[in-house]
């Protein structure tokens, strides 16, 4: 009998301010869906026909799902990139959001935002998630279409700023933002339902397989022992860890500790 992935683990209150994450509670509350988010029809970068035309290339490149597509047209990545590159935006390249870091190619943030769903959750989307790299926002707003919780933690404080202030405008209070160490992951959340890395290291942290809820998921970049790295997806079944060894990718490396 195939172990049904997880809905939602457990739920957490939400809160508008980050500070106020590490606290449990609302158990018993019936946690509400995120409010669709308003999509300008607007002009030049704030057209829906720019995101469209992205959403037709990556549909194109063999993303399948209506829920990913539409998270991916719903978010303006215009504003998670500098200003020198905005005219980039919705090209299919990864560019520089400083402090050495990138903001990832859309086909690499839907290809893994789709695994992350998988076939069960496809429909229904995910409960609550982890993501490991916040970095200038983008995956985590991508996320919060997709998912009812969506706590993400970045080592970097400068990068854990810049985010806050990418996010704030979209008013996303299911989305919650942790300024620590991303090896360690966040206990205090745990369960997850689904663990998504944007960093890439030479093993899968303990931590994060401790606090994947039993059926949920993890997608993460994985060095390959050939000095290159692969996207790696790891379910959690009753069986013990599953783990699929995909296409090449290249993130920037897993680091310890908050700078």
């Amino acid at each position: 009998m195939t172990q049904r992935r997880p809905g939602f683990p457990s739920w957490i209150a939400s809160s508008a301010s980050p500070s106020a994450v590490s606290a449990k509670a609302g158990q018993g509350q019936v946690p509400r869906a995120p409010a669709p988010m308003h999509v300008p029809l607007g002009v030049g970068m704030d057209s829906i026909a720019v995101r469209s035309r992205m959403v037709q290339r990556l549909a194109r490149g063999g993303v399948t799902s209506e829920k990913v597509l539409q998270a991916m047209s719903s978010v303006e990545r215009h504003h998670f990139v500098d200003t020198a590159l905005v005219n980039q935006a919705y090209e299919d390249t990864s560019l520089p959001i400083g402090l050495g870091q990138t903001i990832s190619k859309p086909s690499v943030v839907a290809r893994m935002t789709e695994l992350l769903l998988g076939a069960e959750c496809a429909q229904g989307g995910l409960g609550r998630v982890l993501e490991v790299g916040t970095g200038c926002g983008y995956q985590a707003a991508v996320l919060g279409r997709v998912a009812r919780e969506v706590y993400s933690i970045e080592r970097l404080r400068g990068l854990h700023e810049k985010a806050r202030n990418n996010l704030r405008p979209l008013r996303l209070a299911h989305v919650h933002l942790l300024f620590g160490d991303g090896m360690l992951g966040y206990a205090q959340g745990a369960p997850y339902a689904g663990i998504l890395a944007a960093a890439g290291g030479e093993s899968i942290p303990d931590a994060w397989c401790e606090q994947l809820a039993m059926g949920g998921r993890l997608v993460a970049p994985m060095g390959n022992g050939a000095g290159g790295q692969s996207l790696l997806v790891i379910d959690k079944t009753p069986y013990g860890l599953k783990r699929t060894v995909l296409e090449a990718v290249n993130f920037v490396p897993l680091k310890s500790g908050i700078a």
